[in-house]
């Protein structure tokens, strides 16, 4: 299999991390910065933002080639005098670097079958910055979201299901095993496409297709499906409570 191709352009993803900013600072402030974050219970909205914020850093860094020393700038912006500000500087910084650099520029990625690395990085920092932005939705809430409670459209949605299952999931790092073989299929209801993840105790194997069966079958909409996977919604926890319960030991690092 060759490089996941990704679902949207490269300034789809720009569009998509500048409106996740918006909602993340407008949730931060209707929430508070030292409530809990519901999905991250050990967190505040204010750790959230010095660890995003952080994220933002070490991708530009990263792109760049740099090994930045994480803890200190976690720590800067949780002190910050305006963490919800010098998170925006931190985004603001990575787009234009994005922005500048050319289509071919070298840089490292991490994921399976990764596309080019300039488009890699905006679509990895589009959904990370797209689901912290959920977490910090989550916090203003009190609970965890429904799908129609969020902002995300369901292309940006179908596009982060795509890269969690194909480029997150397959990894030989991926926490997902069964010691008993299992096929999970997971299957928007609102577009042409399903993934097939056989799950033993070896690395996951995953494909996209556009149906098929297996032992266990989660549907939903993309935004559902994308809420889901990465454990921001609980509303497709009954659609097959088995799928739910081998898929909680999927986490994501």
């Amino acid at each position: 299999m060759g490089p996941v191709p990704a679902q949207l352009t490269f300034p789809q993803y720009l569009a998509a991390i500048h409106e996740a900013m918006q909602h993340l600072a407008r949730d931060a402030a209707r929430a508070g910065l030292d409530v809990p974050v519901p999905p991250c219970p050990d967190w505040t909205v204010r750790r959230l933002i010095g660890h995003q914020g952080a994220v933002h850093r070490w991708a530009t860094g990263s792109f760049d080639g740099l090994d930045l020393e994480w803890t200190p700038i976690e720590k800067a912006g949780r002190s910050s005098d305006d963490p919800v500000e010098w998170l925006r500087d931190g985004a603001i910084a990575l787009v234009k670097r994005l922005v500048e650099a050319p289509d071919d520029a070298p840089a490292p990625t991490f994921l399976h079958d990764a596309p080019t690395p300039r488009l890699f990085w905006a679509r990895r920092q589009c959904h990370e910055t797209t689901v912290h932005a959920v977490d910090v939705l989550a916090a203003a809430l009190g609970r965890l979201p429904r799908a129609e409670e969020t902002w995300i459209g369901h292309d940006v949605a179908l596009d982060g299901v795509d890269e969690l299952l194909l480029g997150f999931v397959p990894r030989s790092r991926s926490p997902l095993r069964s010691p008993t073989p299992v096929t999970l299929v997971v299957r928007p209801t609102d577009a042409d496409v399903a993934y097939t993840v056989q799950v033993t105790d070896q690395p996951p194997v995953v494909a996209r297709h556009d149906g098929g069966d297996g032992d266990l079958v989660v549907e939903g909409t993309a935004v559902q499906l994308y809420l889901w996977l990465w454990h921001r919604t609980d509303e497709l926890d009954a659609v097959d409570p088995a799928a739910t319960e081998l898929w909680r030991g999927m986490v994501v690092t």
